[in-house]
């Protein structure tokens, strides 16, 4: 009874808002921006933070890291929803920060899911963003090159949060059952097996990861003496089939989208759908699934069928659009397309050969020839010099040598005859053979 008066008092407070960070030092992840000494923090820490945008995954913690610098730098905090905020409510929320502003006080504004703000809405922001009467912080699971207005993206700096590792969902979970904002008032007797399999189902998000655990503990099994026990039967039964996707090293999740990657790159439509429909039943997102059939798309197909990228790309925006269960149709479709389309990893090579020499001549100087020369300074100093404007000539050809000298005649990309490749292969040789030609 004891137990169920904890969590009475608690239904209307879920885990996840219970354990919200209150400092950089609880914020899960994204070391690689809040970490000691990274940029973020220390934007955050001297009070200097301007606008910006969050371009991640959900829960990642894009909100949570808002509100920990609106609290940190002492700012009014102000969030808007696209739904239920027009224009109106935007411009007398941003007179108010004006005012503000006037009497020393800082206002962040927090802006969730600014994707799905129209034109307008994203418009009503910018001139106070310009005049610093707010520090305006985006949050989105979308490209933000696509989705936010050029005006307002240039104002604001772009920050990636990645996907949260098992370990980090993993130190949330062990947190949370020691806390007393969690369970830690009550022993919860769970093995670091079951916790795995929580934060392997977690798929790197942390309000899910937590929102799991609320829901098994509160169904866990009560001892006399108060111990609540979770037992992995438990665990499965509140999450159902997706479970079966995981094992407790999250082997299997990986091995099921190596046999559809792996049954497209062999072109075996069966083989692809059925390992497409082993994810899809057994729970997986099928944005992820749609996300790696563009990866294959480019790396497994490439030039030898350039419609297959365009497919891979319309099936995400389609998943998108309508989710499970309709868009399970969508991604068969391209299954299907990309085992039957002819094959090329052309591409994927040329840039695994660039890279690699990339990575060694960081320091390689651009040839003259080809570097922009705005100044007469530059143009003193032989910038551009000797350029071919490939237009002017009969052929659209010229001899001039593009790469560094170190690497002159270096080959990256070297096309099959699959497809359409075949083309681009006959007309690569034809550009090396007239080059030959007129060099000599």
């Amino acid at each position: 009874m004891e137990q169920q008066s904890l969590f009475e008092s608690y239904k209307n407070e879920p885990l996840a808002s219970r354990m919200r960070p209150i400092n950089l030092e609880e914020f899960a992840g994204q070391k690689h921006l809040v970490g000691e000494g990274k940029i973020l923090r220390r934007m955050i820490e001297s009070d200097n933070v301007s606008s910006m945008i969050f371009w991640g995954p959900p829960g990642v913690g894009k909100t949570t890291l808002a509100r920990l610098i609106a609290h940190q730098t002492k700012s009014e905090f102000i969030t808007f929803s696209a739904v239920t905020s027009g224009i109106k409510e935007i411009k007398k929320v941003m007179e108010d920060a004006d005012n503000n502003k006037k009497i020393g006080v800082k206002t962040i504004v927090f802006v969730d899911e600014i994707h799905r703000f129209n034109k307008a809405q994203q418009d009503a922001f910018l001139p106070f963003v310009e005049k610093g009467s707010i520090v305006l912080i985006g949050a989105t699971t979308e490209n933000p090159s696509f989705e936010v207005n050029n005006a307002l993206l240039s104002r604001c700096r772009v920050f990636v949060l990645k996907e949260l590792s098992r370990d980090d969902i993993m130190n949330l979970l062990k947190r949370a059952l020691t806390d007393d904002r969690g369970f830690g008032e009550y022993k919860v007797n769970i093995s670091e097996e079951n916790l795995k399999i929580i934060a392997e189902f977690a798929n790197g998000d942390a309000r899910s990861a937590l929102t799991t655990l609320d829901m098994i503990v509160i169904n866990g099994e009560v001892n006399k003496d108060g111990t609540i026990n979770i037992s992995k039967d438990a665990i499965e039964e509140c999450l159902t089939k997706k479970t079966l996707l995981y094992d407790k090293n999250g082997e299997e999740h990986y091995n099921i989208i190596s046999a559809l990657h792996k049954s497209m790159r062999n072109s075996d439509p069966d083989a692809a759908v059925y390992w497409l429909s082993r994810m899809l039943e057994a729970g997986e997102d099928p944005i992820y699934i749609a996300r790696r059939i563009t990866r294959f798309a480019s790396e497994d197909i490439g030039l030898a069928d350039t419609n297959a990228l365009n497919v891979a790309v319309n099936v995400y925006h389609a998943c998108h659009f309508i989710g499970m269960p309709e868009c399970n149709v969508h991604l068969a479709e391209a299954v299907i397309y990309m085992s039957l389309a002819p094959k090329s990893n052309s591409c994927y090579n040329a840039y695994m050969l660039a890279s690699s020499d990339a990575r060694k001549m960081l320091a390689e100087p651009v040839p003259l020839v080809i570097r922009n020369a705005p100044t007469k300074l530059m143009k003193e100093l032989n910038y551009g010099k000797g350029y071919q404007y490939a237009h002017d000539t009969e052929d659209k050809l010229t001899t001039m040598e593009c790469l560094p000298p170190s690497l002159k005649g270096k080959t990256y990309y070297n096309p099959n005859t699959q497809g359409n490749e075949k083309k681009f292969k006959e007309r690569l040789d034809a550009i090396k053979k007239w080059k030959k030609a007129h060099e000599e």
